[in-house]
């Protein structure tokens, strides 16, 4: 059990962030299981991102978001365990956000538009991996 009682916003945004990811838990699926038919039907410069996604990267994507999820969990569940898997969710975003950006270069195919999403993926997990420090130092998680 938590050492000091936590604030009153605190359950509410470990809640909304156990939600949000899990919807990237969903996103990898729809991702990884991805049929060929369905990637046949794409544009052309669409497919070439698909069919270059090397596993390292799937593994990346893998680790944020399972991580994500489960480091959130740990957080609705004030366990101290959520501070490392946030940490290692964060290590894969950054890892999965190179490829994205700097390897496959999405923006060529999708537009400067598409770094929204992931500045946006990279700003939450940060503020997770700070929140879950927090947490511990304060007493909130053990």
């Amino acid at each position: 059990m938590s050492t000091n009682p936590a604030p009153k916003w605190y359950m509410p945004v470990a809640i909304v962030a156990l939600i949000w990811n899990l919807m990237g838990v969903f996103a990898f699926f729809g991702e990884a299981f991805k049929s060929d038919e369905t990637i046949a039907a794409l544009p052309e410069a669409e497919q070439a991102l698909y069919n270059n996604f090397p596993a390292w990267a799937m593994i990346a994507f893998f680790l944020a978001v399972f991580g994500g999820a489960i480091g959130s969990l740990g957080l609705v569940l004030k366990k101290a365990w959520a501070k490392p898997v946030l940490l290692i969710s964060l290590i894969g975003i950054v890892v999965q956000m190179f490829h994205s950006i700097f390897i496959a270069k999405t923006t060529e195919v999708y537009g400067p538009g598409s770094l929204i999403m992931p500045i946006m993926v990279m700003l939450i997990g940060i503020g997770l991996v700070i929140l879950s420090r927090k947490a511990v130092d304060k007493g909130w998680i053990s």
